[in-house]
């Protein structure tokens, strides 16, 4: 019996990813018919591939032997394929991208917008989310961090944005609880906490001629998400520290006021990386020629 290039993906995805769910995300199908395939899959082969419970799934013997054997040929047919791709004349497919939020809005339109707009037949597939990530291990074509966090081993090209945070509150709140002027007047304050994607709190930085302040702030609220904190700072509940580029238009339009700005200097720059490849898709070299563009006109 032959099996289609789908059903030898998902067990590699299962593998990969660890679970069903996250494997069907990542292939794009539903929980159901990916277990559907690889149901169908273990009854053409006579073995089980997987053990499966509620909470856990796991490699049964004759799985693991299947995936050492099939996992190398695999990548072989789908580096044949990619080859076949870099000939293309005009730029398709799918691109995955993985970034944090935080950097994936400040890029949005104008890279990745623009790019889409230039190539419509590509599908952009991007995943933010707050933990490092193998990129090659989990299935993305690069990543979007920031330059102190790319492993040595990638390609990284620096987008040139200039970043900071900004330490902000409304006009309101400001008028009926007074204005910081350092770092630990904010222990006086109701401030808009934020949870790390590793669970811990995150400390507000700041740094002023050459002097490093970690402040741990207090307030009503701990949140894992930069919109909720805006939404929250702007309905007078306290003071948020938020990236620059996620509220400049509600600081040009006074909606929320700027505090301790001297104390916020700029962050490490975004770096688009990837690894080394032989066989780049269309798509990809397209991709990787409008980040240094676009990475020239932010310089």
């Amino acid at each position: 019996m032959r099996h289609g290039l789908i059903e030898l993906d998902a067990v590699i995805a299962i593998v990969r990813r660890g679970s069903f769910r996250a494997a069907a995300i990542d292939l794009g199908v539903s929980t159901t018919a990916l277990s559907n395939a690889i149901g169908k899959l273990e009854r053409q082969l006579g073995v089980r591939l997987f053990n499966r419970t509620t909470r856990s799934v796991s490699l049964t013997d004759a799985g693991r032997d299947f995936v050492g054997k099939v996992g190398p040929a695999l990548q072989d047919i789908h580096e044949a394929m990619d080859a076949a791709r870099s000939q293309q004349a005009t730029p398709s497919g799918t691109l995955r991208i993985n970034a944090f939020a935080t950097a994936a809005r400040e890029i949005f339109s104008p890279l990745l917008l623009h790019y889409l707009r230039r190539y419509p037949q590509v599908h952009i597939d991007l995943v933010t989310e707050g933990r490092l990530v193998d990129i090659v291990a989990d299935g993305f074509d690069a990543g979007i961090r920031t330059a102190d966090l790319v492993p040595s081993d990638m390609i990284a090209i620096p987008l040139g944005l200039y970043r900071r945070y900004a330490v902000v509150a409304s006009p309101a709140y400001l008028a009926a609880h007074g204005t910081p002027l350092v770092p630990p007047d904010l222990l006086a304050h109701p401030c808009l906490r934020v949870r790390l994607p590793n669970g811990s709190l995150f400390r507000w930085q700041f740094e002023k001629a050459g002097q490093a302040v970690q402040i741990d702030v207090d307030g009503p609220m701990t949140l894992d998400e930069a919109s909720l904190a805006r939404m929250a700072v702007l309905d007078d509940v306290g003071i948020g520290f938020l990236m620059e580029s996620d509220i400049r238009e509600d600081m040009k339009a006074g909606r929320l006021v700027r505090v301790l700005e001297d104390w916020t200097p700029a962050l490490a720059p975004l770096c688009l990386y990837y690894p080394n490849r032989r066989n780049p898709s269309a798509a990809f070299k397209a991709f990787v020629d409008l980040a240094r563009d676009f990475a020239a006109s932010a310089r």
